[in-house]
């Protein structure tokens, strides 16, 4: 899969700006497809240039003019073709930390606890973000609630995604540290 349909899916929620677009990737699709501004910038222009997203020029006073982009009914047949089509490959896992800790038999262990620690604390502000993402969707409803009113569930369903993520994350993190607590107690 390319940026391309992580950048069509969002066009979905409706007419956004670059910079709009990458705050969504920043809350709601980084865990999963992650992107520099570069990268969304550079694939906004080739979906343009496809047809499959329209850009207009918004004039702005004391500011730079902005460009928003829709999606068109090109971009969403083929977005809807991609969602029909099942993946190519399992999902992978690419982790640096996990490599490191392959490795760590060799590092002070003190070194390893820090390096959990800290994906600990990375784990714990994502998925706050998350639930705060969350609770906007929400509104003050319930799951079965807002599940029956909401015109489009799939951001929540990969939010889910995103909040079973983190509290798998923070799991590890905490069997980790216990283990490697035990690990230097007994040595």
């Amino acid at each position: 899969m390319s940026l391309k349909y992580a950048v069509l899916a969002a066009l979905l929620e409706g007419e956004a700006s670059g910079y709009e677009l990458s705050k969504v990737f920043d809350v709601s699709l980084a865990n999963f497809w992650p992107s520099t501004p570069q990268q969304l910038y550079r694939e906004l222009e080739r979906l343009a240039r496809d047809g499959l997203i329209e850009a207009r020029v918004v004039q702005q006073e004391r500011r730079p003019n902005k460009r928003m982009f829709t999606l068109t009914d090109a971009g969403r047949a083929d977005l809807d073709a991609f969602a029909a089509t099942p993946p190519r490959r399992p999902t992978a896992v690419r982790d640096e930390l996990l490599i490191r800790i392959q490795a760590m038999d060799g590092v002070d262990p003190e070194v390893t606890r820090a390096l959990v620690e800290e994906r600990r604390s990375w784990s714990r502000a994502k998925l706050d973000r998350y639930l705060r993402v969350r609770d906007r969707l929400l509104d003050g409803r319930t799951e079965d609630a807002y599940l029956t009113e909401a015109d489009r569930i799939g951001p929540y369903l990969t939010l889910m995604a995103g909040i079973g993520f983190e509290e798998t994350n923070l799991a590890w993190c905490e069997r980790a540290l216990l283990l490697l607590k035990r690990r230097t107690a007994v040595g």
